[in-house]
């Protein structure tokens, strides 16, 4: 077992004993100004990094005035952090020597290891990997960027003109680094704590560097550039830790395909997906956003403001056209505009003019032109709104003095201070556009060196305001809660998988209902005829009852294709000429298939069709899956996801995430679904999946929901043949 695989969430991540080094080896170093060995050292000699450097070179004496050695082995001492600018080659060898000499942790920079496809890259990396656990060094890399903590001066990438701040950033794509580290120059406010380029993850994954992120005292937010995590449930767990304390922000590019490949069930089909990711992540807390663009602007929104109580906005505005254009961005980002109340309206109408419109937003319709000051006043008053969870400041602020005259600089700047103390004594946050962000004014300048964001996009500022509120209400909600337990495998559930596993085949519908039934779901009653001569028997057990009849074969997974299904069935000659008709159908759609007769189950009458489905993703392990169900479930792909086990807020939330939602409230005289039977259903299909790793997929679908309840059309359960469970 490795390393990272034995760290226990609950001790203090052993990263900060290289990620902040009081000593630094640098193998490769070189005097040639092209080479990585050169930056590094460029990037610790003129950064002012104040621990020992030993430079490892055996062809010369001096690099930019620091003595060099010929080894690793002959450092006067062991160094807490190497960085091996050497090849692929030299890896193996030069990880057993730091081992030896007691170096804790390498970066190492080279490609040429697994990410190549090529079998004798991977023994290699693998070779490296060995060695590092023999001796307890922990690896970077290999195929990365590097690293900087520039709080303890260590900029082993010599980037110029980075400053240091509280965002920590690891980053898969060294490109995307230097993308925010030049935006963060452009704006001048934002500065960075740790980078890491985890590379290929072969010691230190994305869990590990949260932990450390989390633990870190000068990061208020990490910030994570991620195209494919290594160890997705470690992740979600450590997430899940970390968010309570400070914010987490991640971009996740690309999809995760491994679970398309393998899908067999519609469930398994969306699974795999990048929304799926998407669900997840922000199951456990994690700010994600979904433009490159906003990585940054989150991050510093987050790493200022940390939350606000929920979703609820105040726009304040000195133009009509933007304060609209914001009204459309927040509402389609799910935030609420609520009404203010009738004190705050009065209160505003004392100080701006009869033409303001009073409304949600505040247009101050000219009020400001003469008095940029006023503003500040105004969030001021709606701030105190008991209905309001944060502020937003939306025009021109800060460029009065250019557009106006010149002399509004010192209401301005009086402006600046006033909403500078009232961010600084109040509990709801306070974000700014101006169309005058760019220009960088005075008055913007004193906010933002007063840590108040300020944005330049109305966009920018209200996906701020979205990660703000969701941050709250997580924090407020699902994070004090307890995940449902797995429930306790039964001798005769135990056996259902255990014949299906004999058999090389999957459930048949009954078995999966009979699953379902042992552990409290609710399922209709059913029948299996195994051939004509118990059709009598069946019509005279369900009488009049309407019945639908489904071919039971391992070879035909969707029935209705086949011809398999026969519906509203009454009495023994329906059920007769059904008989005859599935069988000829699904002969001729399958003629080798192994028939082993039908099922009958009464027929469900009409309501929503939903489907509950489970698929084990090959990266964040088992998932569960809600929307709308039917044949249509493949075509809107109107689905939540969730990592199993949940949490009854993360049951409801599924249930109110989908856009079919709306049907399920109720449209044109339908009632309302019983939603609480689909949290309580979604809650117990957690807990039977926890408990059955013999559960590769789980569909049912559809589930048609009702005011008073649902019922379980169709089941379906595909069954791992290689797991194994050992009986209680």
């Amino acid at each position: 077992m490795s390393v990272v695989e034995t760290h226990h969430l609950a001790q203090r991540s052993p990263l900060h004993a290289f990620l902040a080094p009081s000593s630094i080896a640098i193998v490769g170093a070189s005097a040639d100004p092209t080479k990585r060995g050169y930056k590094a050292m460029v990037g610790l000699v003129k950064g002012g990094y104040s621990g020992a450097i030993y430079p490892i070179n055996p062809k010369t004496d001096m690099i930019l005035g620091v003595k060099t050695w010929p080894s690793v082995s002959a450092m006067p001492e062991g160094a807490d952090l190497a960085l091996i600018c050497t090849p692929a080659a030299t890896v193996p060898g030069l990880i057993d020597e730091c081992g030896r000499k007691g170096v804790k942790g390498a970066v190492i920079l080279a490609s040429g290891f697994r990410e190549t496809g090529r079998p004798e890259d991977a023994r290699l990396e693998q070779q490296l990997l060995d060695a590092a656990r023999e001796w307890g060094v922990r690896v970077i890399g290999p195929n990365t960027s590097g690293m900087f903590n520039l709080h303890h001066n260590v900029n082993l990438l010599a980037l110029a003109n980075v400053k240091p701040g509280d965002i920590g950033f690891i980053s898969q794509s060294g490109n995307m680094l230097l993308a925010l580290v030049l935006e963060a120059e452009q704006n001048g406010h934002v500065g960075f704590s740790t980078y890491v380029g985890p590379g290929n993850q072969t010691d230190i994954g994305f869990n590990d560097y949260l932990r450390y992120l989390g633990e870190d005292a000068h990061t208020r937010v990490a910030t994570l550039y991620v195209e494919g995590f290594r160890d997705g449930q470690r992740f979600l767990r450590v997430a899940r830790e970390v968010t309570t304390a400070k914010p987490v922000v991640v971009y996740k590019s690309g999809s995760t395909e491994q679970g398309r490949a393998a899908a067999r069930s519609h469930t398994g089909a969306l699974a795999g997906s990048y929304a799926m990711t998407v669900d997840v992540l922000r199951q456990a807390g994690v700010s994600v956003v979904q433009q490159s663009d906003e990585i940054l602007p989150v991050a510093e929104g987050l790493a200022l403001l940390q939350q606000a109580r929920g979703k609820r906005v105040a726009v304040v505005s000195d133009g009509g056209g933007q304060a609209t254009i914001a009204s459309d961005r927040l509402a389609e980002a799910g935030l609420e505009l609520p009404p203010l109340s009738a004190r705050t309206r009065a209160r505003l109408a004392e100080i701006l003019l009869p033409q303001a419109s009073l409304a949600n937003p505040v247009d101050v319709a000219g009020s400001s032109d003469a008095r940029p000051g006023i503003l500040a006043d105004c969030l001021a008053i709606v701030a105190e709104d008991e209905a309001i969870d944060s502020v937003f400041l939306v025009g021109m602020f800060g460029g009065y003095h250019i557009r106006f005259a010149e002399d509004l600089l010192g209401d301005e700047m009086r402006g600046a201070e006033a909403m500078i103390e009232l961010a600084r004594h109040g509990d709801k946050p306070l974000v700014i556009y101006s169309l005058y962000a760019p220009v960088k004014p005075p008055a913007l300048r004193r906010l933002h060196e007063a840590g108040l964001p300020v944005y330049s996009s109305i966009e920018h500022a209200v996906r701020v305001l979205s990660a703000l509120g969701e941050r709250g209400q997580y924090l407020a909600g699902r994070a004090a809660e307890t995940p449902t337990s797995a429930v306790s495998p039964t001798p005769e559930t135990l056996a259902l998988f255990a014949t299906a596993q004999n058999e090389g085949r999957d459930f048949f519908e009954f078995e999966a209902k009979a699953l379902l039934r042992a552990h409290g779901v609710a399922v209709p009653e059913d029948a299996v005829v195994h051939d004509p001569a118990e059709l009598a028997a069946a019509a005279e057990r369900f009488g009049e009852q309407p019945l639908a009849m489904k071919v039971l074969s391992k070879d035909i997974l969707h029935k209705s294709d086949a011809g398999g299904v026969r519906l509203n069935l009454v009495g023994e000659a329906a059920l007769a000429g059904a008989w005859d008709a599935i069988m000829a159908s699904c002969r001729a759609y399958k003629p080798a298939a192994n028939i082993r007769g039908a099922l009958l189950t009464p027929m469900a009458k009409k309501g929503t069709e939903v489907i509950v489905g489970v698929s084990r993703d090959p990266i964040f392990g088992p998932v569960l899956m809600f929307g709308l169900g039917g044949v249509f479930v493949e075509v809107f792909e109107d689905v939540a996801f969730r990592a199993i086990p949940l949490t009854a807020s993360d049951a409801r939330s599924m249930v109110e995430q989908v856009e079919a939602r709306k049907i399920l409230e109720g449209v044109r005289g339908s009632a309302a679904v019983d939603k609480d039977a689909l949290v309580e259903l979604l809650l117990a299909v957690s807990g039977i999946a926890e408990a059955y790793p013999q559960l590769a997929e789980l569909d049912l679908n559809p589930v048609i929901a009702y005011p008073d309840g649902y019922a379980i059309v169709d089941a379906r359960v595909i069954v791992n043949q290689a797991a194994v469970i050992q009986p209680d």
